[in-house]
């Protein structure tokens, strides 16, 4: 008699793509990657009070329906080249939900809103919106809760922030030290 001891709780098993092979899918371009190497060193200008700006990270509360950030994004850069002698916008891109009870956990697990956590697809959406986000020259903040995502989206995130729920997590801490 065979009894299954293993993922006795588990309805499927959807395995991910390794982040390599995600990052050469969806690459960055060399304009991205300047894009984003200079607004994080505009941050850190800014939280170094070396520059007088104010950083807004500004946005929805998290990405749910892509084409509606897009427009966001679009508003937000019209916005930006206005004030960006006084601000420095930051659009949040947050893809992950914390959540202590049930409800939907972001885009990154669930990017189809019907409960079946494809992951692999969330992450693939998460990067292009990301992308897509940078080429209208809108900077990129999110917040990383999976220690797993930011192997998939780090690269594309110009300011990235540990929550409230999440802060004394050693796993986090040590994540957070690793961050670019």
């Amino acid at each position: 008699m065979h009894r299954q001891v293993a993922d006795l709780n588990i309805r499927s098993n959807i395995p991910l793509p390794p982040p390599a092979l995600m990052l050469h899918e969806i690459p960055r371009s060399e304009a991205q990657e300047e894009f984003v190497a200079e607004t994080r060193d505009a941050v850190r200008r800014i939280l170094r009070h070396q520059d007088d700006r104010l950083l807004l990270i500004i946005g929805p509360c998290s990405i749910h329906d892509v084409r509606a950030g897009q427009e966001y994004a679009e508003r937000l850069g019209n916005l930006a080249d206005r004030v960006r002698e006084k601000l420095l916008l930051v659009m949040r891109c947050y893809f992950e939900k914390p959540r202590t009870s049930l409800g939907w956990k972001g885009l990154i697990i669930d990017p189809h809103l019907d409960g079946s956590h494809d992951i692999p697809e969330g992450l693939r959406l998460a990067r292009r919106f990301l992308r897509a986000v940078i080429d209208l020259g809108v900077p990129t903040a999110t917040e990383l809760l999976d220690p797993i995502t930011p192997q998939y989206v780090a690269d594309l995130i110009c300011w990235s922030a540990i929550g409230a729920r999440t802060t004394e997590s050693q796993t986090h801490r040590q994540m957070a030290s690793g961050l670019s």
